[in-house]
């Protein structure tokens, strides 16, 4: 018979483990809004976040208490700058990430069998998932690319190099498993194709909405009436435009990178815009336009808050059609030509694209879609 003088016994709080790239930016845009929201629906969620990017910027995006784990288990590429990937050295370190594979799954699977989280979720890490598999720990994946599609195009077949032992092939496998191994793939709109998988679900565009409010930012930046403003936002990486050598445009104001450390009164440090009262998405909101290279968090973000795009295209990046083409159908945007950005005379592609047609905003549907199944993951 039972008791019913006894208190139930109280649930343990569900613990979720989520690695996030350090690839750029564009790993944690869509992962903190999904994240915010999952917290709030689940005040009582255990969040552990590993990321080798700085906890200050996870915790200037991502606002749910968590712990964070200072650590990078995927590369992606190593790149020359935002918009070109150095190869050779790609190679080789994939070749050494997995000259010992086995036993870095089996350190994964023993940090995660340590850790005991209920689901792993990665953006978009492939060795968390093979750890968890290990470990018997059931893990997600979600983004709008993968490393396996990625390293196919660049290191198997024609286009890879000379490799008569099957060493890219081999590696390439690894990958795939990974992938393969989760239950569930969210595969954020728009996105690559991901044939390979069999385990994807499709949801809706991830971004966060910012508050727009551009009479305070331009009385923050002192503005002139006929000053318009243009953020320069190439994804985490500091890629140097040449910006200093662009001529003086009246009427418009450059938001760059601190790290530049350009003086000039047509331009101002990011950094120094960015405050608790006005924070980046507010700030995205609140200007006339981007200047951007193919990216998901900046294409979504710019198209779900109505800000039009001025895009660079990536010297052979995959990924980069599928982003191109929703943009095009969703939001004022125009591509501009290298060597026209290189002498920034860029004056002329910004009053074209001011004059675009504005479409319907796309919404960012997918934070709902992906929280939603996520808690129903959690408290199941």
């Amino acid at each position: 018979m039972t008791d019913m003088s006894r208190p139930p016994i109280p649930r343990a709080a569900a613990h979720l483990f989520v690695d996030i790239s350090a690839h750029g930016l564009g790993h944690l845009a869509p992962a903190a809004p999904i994240l915010d929201a999952l917290c709030r629906q689940l005040p009582e969620l255990r969040l552990t976040v590993r990321s080798a990017l700085p906890e200050a910027r996870l915790r200037s995006r991502i606002h749910g208490a968590f712990t964070h784990i200072a650590a990078a288990t995927d590369f992606g590429f190593a790149m020359h700058d935002a918009i070109r990937i150095d190869l050779p050295a790609t190679w080789q370190r994939y070749r050494q990430f997995h000259a010992d594979w086995a036993r870095r799954v089996d350190d994964a699977a023993r940090l995660l069998s340590d850790l005991r989280p209920d689901l792993v979720l990665t953006d978009v890490a492939y060795l968390p998932l093979a750890g968890a598999a290990r470990a018997g720990i059931p893990a997600w994946s979600m983004c709008s690319l993968n490393w396996a599609d990625l390293f196919a195009h660049f290191f198997t077949g024609n286009a890879g190099p000379s490799d008569e032992s099957g060493e890219s092939q081999a590696i390439h496998r690894d990958i795939l498993a990974a992938y393969r191994s989760t239950e569930k793939f969210l595969r954020l709109t728009p996105a690559m194709p991901m044939r390979d998988f069999g385990n994807t679900q499709a949801i809706a565009p991830v971004a966060p909405l910012g508050t727009p409010d551009r009479s305070a930012l331009r009385q923050r930046l002192a503005l002139a009436p006929d000053e318009r403003t243009v953020l320069i936002a190439y994804g985490g990486f500091d890629r140097d435009l040449g910006a200093a050598s662009w001529p003086h445009r009246q009427g418009i104001r450059w938001l760059i990178p601190h790290a530049w450390n350009i003086h000039r009164p047509d331009m101002v440090a990011l950094e120094s815009v960015v405050s608790p009262d006005l924070a980046f998405p507010d700030l995205l909101a609140s200007v006339d336009a981007v200047l951007a290279k193919p990216g998901y968090g900046t294409f979504v973000e710019t198209a779900c808050n109505g800000v039009p795009v001025l895009y660079q295209r990536r010297e052979d990046w995959p990924e980069q059609d599928c982003l191109i083409d929703w943009l095009g159908q969703n939001n004022r945007c125009l591509e501009i030509a290298p060597d026209t950005l290189a002498r920034g005379e860029l004056a002329e592609s910004l009053t074209a694209l001011w004059q675009q047609t504005t479409p319907p905003r796309p919404q960012p549907d997918g934070i709902v879609e992906a929280t939603g199944l996520l808690r129903t993951r959690l408290t199941a």
